[in-house]
């Protein structure tokens, strides 16, 4: 009989092995994606964060990426040379400049998680429908349980 621990422990090697063919898959493509484009990774995380966040400020990327404010104004300066950005002025404090994504930068974004959407959807044709349902069931519970750790963590840098 299996005891609560040797569940717990073979729960935990099957999480990591799916983490690491998942991040092995992602980047990979993140890796191909800069290849295609010629753009570094910092400068992908910095479109990956645009299109979450829809704009932010220099200093926000900055410290998205852990560098500091003259290396990341630096970086969005290619990047708006390279069409990927576009700066405008705060219109309550013109002395902000919102960065957003260019039409451009969008696109080369949208194809990258479009091939990630495509990847999914080839592993679901791999499943049938009552595995689909369990693994949708306990992927519910699991992305609850990540961004229960999430705002945890988020509240503790905070504090």
């Amino acid at each position: 009989m299996e005891t609560s621990f040797m569940f717990t422990e073979r729960f935990s090697e099957i999480m990591r092995e799916w983490a690491e063919v998942f991040m092995r898959r992602s980047m990979g493509d993140i890796v191909q994606l800069s290849k295609q484009s010629g753009l570094s990774m910092s400068q992908l995380g910095a479109l990956f964060r645009l299109h979450r966040s829809g704009f932010c400020g220099v200093s926000n990327i900055g410290d998205h990426l852990g560098v500091t404010h003259a290396a990341a104004s630096q970086m969005v300066d290619r990047l708006v040379q390279q069409g990927l950005l576009e700066r405008a002025e705060d219109l309550d404090d013109r002395r902000v400049k919102k960065i957003t994504l260019s039409p451009k930068g969008r696109k080369l974004v949208e194809e990258s998680i479009e091939a990630r959407r495509r990847w999914v959807e080839q592993l679901t044709d791999k499943l049938t429908v009552e595995e689909q349902e369990s693994i949708s069931a306990a992927l519910v519970t699991l992305t609850a349980a990540a961004r229960s750790l999430e705002n945890k963590e988020f509240l503790s840098e905070v504090a």
